[in-house]
Protein backbone atom coordinates (compact mmCIF):
# COMPACT_ATOMS: atom_id res chain seq x y z
CA UNK A 1 0.00 0.00 0.00
CA UNK A 2 2.85 2.40 0.80
CA UNK A 3 4.49 1.96 -2.62
CA UNK A 4 1.17 2.65 -4.35
CA UNK A 5 0.94 5.95 -2.52
CA UNK A 6 4.50 6.92 -3.45
CA UNK A 7 3.78 6.20 -7.12
CA UNK A 8 0.68 8.35 -7.00
CA UNK A 9 2.56 11.13 -5.21
CA UNK A 10 5.36 11.06 -7.80
CA UNK A 11 2.82 11.18 -10.63
CA UNK A 12 1.05 14.12 -8.98
CA UNK A 13 4.32 16.04 -8.46
CA UNK A 14 5.38 15.43 -12.07
CA UNK A 15 1.96 16.63 -13.24
CA UNK A 16 2.02 19.80 -11.15
CA UNK A 17 5.59 20.74 -12.08
CA UNK A 18 5.19 19.83 -15.74
CA UNK A 19 1.88 21.62 -16.21
CA UNK A 20 3.21 24.71 -14.42
CA UNK A 21 6.22 24.88 -16.74
CA UNK A 22 3.97 24.18 -19.74
CA UNK A 23 1.68 27.09 -18.81
CA UNK A 24 4.73 29.35 -18.47
CA UNK A 25 5.91 28.19 -21.91
CA UNK A 26 2.51 28.85 -23.45
CA UNK A 27 2.50 32.33 -21.90
CA UNK A 28 5.91 32.91 -23.50
CA UNK A 29 4.29 32.62 -26.91
CA UNK A 30 3.05 36.19 -26.44
CA UNK A 31 5.58 37.26 -23.80
CA UNK A 32 9.33 37.46 -24.39
CA UNK A 33 11.11 34.25 -23.60
CA UNK A 34 12.52 31.01 -24.99
CA UNK A 35 9.25 29.28 -25.85
CA UNK A 36 11.00 26.76 -28.11
CA UNK A 37 13.00 25.54 -25.13
CA UNK A 38 10.44 25.73 -22.32
CA UNK A 39 7.53 23.89 -23.97
CA UNK A 40 9.59 20.81 -24.98
CA UNK A 41 11.16 20.85 -21.50
CA UNK A 42 7.71 20.76 -19.91
CA UNK A 43 6.59 17.99 -22.25
CA UNK A 44 9.76 16.06 -21.42
CA UNK A 45 8.97 16.27 -17.73
CA UNK A 46 5.36 15.23 -18.30
CA UNK A 47 6.44 12.43 -20.67
CA UNK A 48 8.11 10.62 -17.78
CA UNK A 49 4.64 9.76 -16.47
CA UNK A 50 2.06 10.40 -19.21
CA UNK A 51 1.72 8.79 -22.65
CA UNK A 52 -0.13 11.78 -24.13
CA UNK A 53 2.85 14.00 -23.30
CA UNK A 54 5.21 11.53 -25.01
CA UNK A 55 3.13 11.76 -28.18
CA UNK A 56 3.05 15.56 -28.02
CA UNK A 57 6.81 15.71 -27.41
CA UNK A 58 7.37 13.53 -30.48
CA UNK A 59 5.21 15.87 -32.58
CA UNK A 60 7.02 18.96 -31.26
CA UNK A 61 10.42 17.40 -31.96
CA UNK A 62 9.40 16.59 -35.53
CA UNK A 63 8.14 20.14 -36.14
CA UNK A 64 11.27 21.72 -34.71
CA UNK A 65 13.45 19.43 -36.82
CA UNK A 66 11.39 20.25 -39.92
CA UNK A 67 11.76 23.98 -39.22
CA UNK A 68 15.52 23.65 -38.78
CA UNK A 69 15.81 21.69 -42.02
CA UNK A 70 13.66 24.24 -43.89
CA UNK A 71 15.75 27.15 -42.64
CA UNK A 72 18.97 25.36 -43.64
CA UNK A 73 17.55 24.71 -47.11
CA UNK A 74 16.46 28.34 -47.43
CA UNK A 75 19.92 29.57 -46.44
CA UNK A 76 21.56 27.29 -49.02
CA UNK A 77 19.26 28.59 -51.76
CA UNK A 78 20.06 32.23 -50.91
CA UNK A 79 23.81 31.68 -51.20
Amino acid sequence: MKQWSLKKLKRLLVAVIGITILIIGIAMIVLPGPTVVVIPLALGILATEFAWARRMLHIVRERIQRSVNNSKNNNKQKT
